[in-house]
C-alpha cells in the first residue's frame, strides 16, 4: 500500500475533546440536531451543516455547504483549529471497555483503490457520494477519515509502539466513554520508515467510510481529467491492523410479523430449515456463527441454520446476514429489499438486547446477530464481491474533526 503524510488543520489540544465529534453518518437527523444544539462549536456543526437550517430545507442546497465553510473559518479565527506547520503522520489509539486498537493516520493513494490494492465490500448510494463530494469541494478539505484495516505486519506494529512511548498530542475521553489518544510523527526519518514499510503490505480493506472513499476517488478522477489532481491523488484514512479491529453485531428489527401468528412463524421457520428454541424471557445473544437470537411475541428464542448450502465459491452465501435474508426476512417477513423497505431498521449490537425489545414492541420481530468477522469481510473483498447490507459495525469509532486534510 502507498501511504503518505498529511498536511492538515487540527484542533489545539485543549479543545480537541470538545471540538471533535462522532462520524457524520452514525447519527440520524434528530440526533445530529440534538448534538449540535448541545455543542454548537463542535465539528458536527461543520460536518452536518444542514442542522442549522429548518428540517424542511433542502440539506443538499449550496447555501448549506457554504455555511460549513463559514463555521470552519470561524474555528480557525477563534484559535480552535491550527494548521500543522509540516506534513506529518499520526498514531491514533482508541480504548473502550477493555478493548484497544492503535493505527496510523495518513493519506492513502487513490490508485491503490482503483487498482484493487485497497479493497471494498459495500455498495455506495449515489446521493451520499454526491453529498460528500459537495462537502469536500466546498470546504476544500477531506474531513472524515476512511477506516482501513490490513493484515498484521510486525514491522509496522514495532514502529507504532516506539511512537507511543512519547508524549501524546491528544489524550481525552469523549462523551461516549471512549478514550482517544493521538501521537504526532513529524521527524522525517520516522515518517519515511513507516511509509516505506507500508509498501510491503499487500492489501488494505475499507472497514468503514465507503462513501467518503468513493467521493474522494471520484473527485480525483475529475481533477485528473482536468489536468490538476494534486492532493486529490489520495484520501484521508486511519489504518488499523486486522487483529485489533473489533466488530459488533449489526442487528435487525422488523416492525411487524407480516400477518403471521406466533405458531405460523415458528412453523415457517422450521420449514425454512431453522431449528427453533423454546420461549425464554432471557435475551438470546448468539455465541457462534449460524445462530441468531429472535425476539417476537414477548419472548426470545434461539434460531440455528441447518442444511447449509455447499461452498460454491461465493463467500457471501454462508454469512449469517445472507442466510437470514434468504430464509427469513425475504420469504417469511416480506423484506425483499432491506436497503429500501421502511419496515426494517438496523441496530448496533452496542445498543443491547433491551433496545431490540423496545424497538420490536408487541408487534415486531428483532434479530440479534452474531458479529461478522474481519476474516469474512476480507474473503468477500478478495473475491471482488459485496457484503449484505449492514453486515458489520466496527467499534469504537474514530472521531471526526481531529484531522482536516486540505485539498
Amino acid at each position: 500500500m502507498r501511504v503518505e503524510p498529511i498536511n492538515c488543520f487540527r484542533p489545539v489540544p485543549e479543545r480537541a475533546g470538545r471540538f471533535s465529534a462522532p462520524p457524520y453518518d452514525v447519527l440520524d437527523d434528530a440526533q445530529a440536531r440534538a448534538y449540535v444544539a448541545e455543542r454548537p462549536d463542535s465539528f458536527m456543526a461543520i460536518d452536518r451543516p444542514e442542522t442549522a437550517f429548518d428540517s424542511e430545507h433542502d440539506p443538499y442546497a449550496p447555501e448549506v455547504y457554504q455555511y460549513a465553510v463559514k463555521l470552519l473559518n470561524d474555528r480557525v479565527k477563534d484559535g480552535t483549529l491550527v494548521r500543522d506547520e509540516r506534513e506529518c503522520l499520526y498514531v491514533y489509539r482508541l480504548e473502550a471497555n477493555g478493548h484497544s486498537q492503535t493505527g496510523i493516520v495518513a493519506a492513502v493513494s487513490v490508485d491503490d483503490y482503483l487498482e484493487g490494492t485497497v479493497r471494498r465490500h459495500e455498495q455506495v448510494r449515489e446521493e451520499k457520494v454526491r453529498d460528500r463530494i459537495a462537502h469536500i469541494s466546498t470546504v476544500t478539505a477531506q474531513t472524515g477519515p476512511v477506516l482501513v484495516t490490513y493484515p498484521d505486519f510486525p514491522a509496522i506494529s514495532f514502529l507504532v509502539g516506539l511512537v507511543c512511548t512519547g508524549e501524546p498530542l491528544y489524550d481525552f475521553v469523549a462523551e461516549d466513554g471512549v478514550r482517544h489518544t493521538v501521537w504526532r510523527i513529524a521527524r522525517e526519518v520516522a515518517v519515511e520508515s513507516i511509509c516505506e514499510t507500508f509498501k510491503q503490505v499487500p492489501f488494505g480493506y475499507i472497514a468503514d467510510g465507503h462513501h467518503r472513499a468513493a467521493a474522494a476517488v471520484r473527485m480525483c478522477e475529475e481533477a485528473r481529467a482536468a489536468g490538476d489532481a494534486g492532493a486529490r491523488d489520495a484520501f484521508l484514512a486511519i489504518l488499523y491492523p486486522a487483529s485489533e479491529m473489533q466488530v459488533l453485531a449489526y442487528n435487525r428489527v422488523v416492525s411487524d410479523t407480516n400477518g403471521l401468528s406466533e405458531q405460523d412463524l415458528i412453523d415457517k421457520l422450521k420449514a425454512a430449515h431453522l431449528t427453533v428454541g423454546e420461549r425464554t424471557a432471557e435475551p438470546v445473544v448468539p455465541a457462534e456463527h449460524g445462530h441468531v437470537g429472535m425476539y417476537a411475541f414477548g419472548a426470545w428464542r434461539d434460531l440455528a441454520f441447518v442444511d447449509l448450502p455447499e461452498d460454491s465459491g461465493d463467500p457471501t452465501a454462508l454469512l449469517d446476514a445472507s442466510l437470514l435474508q434468504a430464509r427469513v426476512l425475504g420469504p417469511l417477513l416480506g423484506i425483499d429489499d432491506p436497503t429500501s423497505d421502511s419496515r426494517i431498521q438496523f441496530v448496533s449490537g452496542a445498543d443491547g438486547a433491551a433496545e431490540l425489545e423496545r424497538l420490536a414492541g408487541t408487534d415486531g420481530v428483532a434479530f440479534f446477530m452474531f458479529p461478522t468477522s474481519v476474516e469474512e469481510l476480507m474473503r468477500v473483498s478478495d473475491a471482488g464481491m459485496l457484503m449484505p447490507p449492514k453486515s458489520t459495525w466496527f467499534a469504537p469509532k474514530p472521531r471526526s474533526g481531529l484531522f482536516l486534510r486540505r485539498v
